[in-house]
């Protein structure tokens, strides 16, 4: 069985979508689009913008997500999910693919989820680490002892969890994890405590926007980040989505659960190759590649 998985923040790079602009019809077609429902050219930035204009939230997350949703439009018959799954962000772009929601839908509220989470961090500052080759119940352990805002975020791969929360929980986590043992404890160059009950105001607002758009069932299982299971039903999915802003990204349970249910390869689709090597943390044996498109 085939699953086609979408990555989230961090897999963006300078030039990203450019060859897919310059080699379809349909892909300039739809980033025209993209141009005109936000309102600037991200194509201008995505293809000629410097590192520091692509990090902005209310950039970087609309590009990623438009780089992997048009790439799974233009390989058309050859895209043939049994089941996908997106890390954060990518859950958005996993949605769409599937179609569960329209490009403009979707777009809009990739955009409406980087401006609410843009507006979360300026009120409730906030940071995340890195914590390498620790296992999870540790982890957990200690975000439980601390008296600020600490909370487990990204299960990224055995012996890799991000930690969330206050900076000062942060600097005291990581001490922590340290002294029990952690090879690192490294913080993130991130804008805020992602993931974290810090997001709070940004899932009040994008709640609205979630409530207030049309899904339809899509044409496979979503393995949706809040628990790592498999969803088609339409108001689940909701539900699970707006959960994700202030819940934990559950990637390691989310590859497991997709190999217990028979997936036989992943398939990345966007920018980078991160997930193929989260997923090989996870299973080594298993087929991993990068989506694209017949020369």
């Amino acid at each position: 069985m085939k699953a086609y998985i979408f990555p989230g923040q961090g897999a963006q790079f300078l030039g990203m979508g450019k060859d897919l602009y310059e080699q379809s019809g349909q892909a300039r077609e739809l980033f025209e689009k993209a141009n005109e429902i936000l309102g600037f050219r991200i194509t201008d930035v995505m293809f000629e913008g410097t590192e520091e204009d692509l990090k902005q939230t209310n950039v970087t997350q609309p590009a990623i997500f438009l780089h992997s949703v048009i790439l799974a439009k233009v390989l058309g018959s050859d895209f043939q999910p049994d089941m996908v799954a997106g890390h954060s962000l990518g859950e958005f772009s996993a949605l769409v693919a599937s179609g569960a929601l329209s490009f403009e839908d979707g777009l809009r509220l990739v955009a409406a989820r980087a401006n609410a989470m843009q507006k979360a961090c300026e009120i409730q500052p906030g940071t995340m680490a890195a914590i390498l080759a620790l296992d999870d119940f540790t982890v957990e352990d200690i975000c439980q002892q601390l008296t600020d805002v600490v909370v487990p975020a990204n299960y990224n791969c055995p012996g890799q969890l991000v930690i969330s929360g206050t900076v000062a929980g942060i600097d005291a986590a990581c001490e922590k994890m340290t002294a029990a043992g952690a090879k690192r404890a490294m913080k993130l160059n991130v804008g805020g405590a992602f993931h974290s009950p810090l997001m709070e105001a940004a899932r009040v607002e994008l709640e609205q926007a979630i409530v207030n758009t049309a899904f339809s069932k899509p044409v496979c299982p979503i393995y949706q980040n809040i628990d790592a299971k498999a969803y088609t039903n339409v108001e689940q999915i909701k539900h699970n989505l707006i959960a994700q802003l202030t819940g934990p990204v559950r990637w390691t349970q989310t590859v497991e659960h997709m190999l217990e249910d028979g997936a036989t390869s992943f398939t990345e689709v966007g920018p980078g190759k991160v997930l193929q090597g989260l997923v090989k943390k996870v299973n080594r044996e298993v087929a991993t590649a990068s989506a694209a498109i017949q020369e």
